[in-house]
């Protein structure tokens, strides 16, 4: 993902935990919230220690940024997206976790095909 896409501040995570809208699935938790001054949304991903050691929560981490490359083109610009793993993520490959992505992202009405 390049750099103007990703959320990295914990002033950020935390604007759009309090200000964003939530939903759920069964592996990941989606938080989105509208910006009005960028031209592209932005992505974070958290996986906590709960769910694994270091290589499986990076492993999630790295299927999550690789379906959100894949789907870049049907995310609208200027939303903020967090993105929360939950223990069940750990076990899904490529598909299964692009289709719960997708999933929440089509609850939250914000993916357009």
């Amino acid at each position: 993902m390049h750099k103007e896409n990703r959320l990295s501040k914990n002033k950020d995570f935390t604007l759009v935990y309090k200000k964003g809208k939530s939903w759920a699935n069964r592996s990941f938790v989606i938080y989105v919230h509208k910006r009005n001054d960028e031209d592209n949304f932005r992505l974070g991903i958290s996986v906590s220690k709960k769910v694994g050691n270091a290589v499986v929560r990076n492993h999630i981490k790295r299927l999550v940024k690789a379906v959100f490359i894949d789907i870049k083109g049907s995310i609208p610009v200027g939303y903020d997206v967090v993105i929360i793993a939950r223990n069940s993520a750990k076990s899904l490959d490529f598909h299964k976790t692009k289709e719960a992505i997708i999933h929440v992202l089509k609850r939250s009405k914000i993916y357009v095909r």
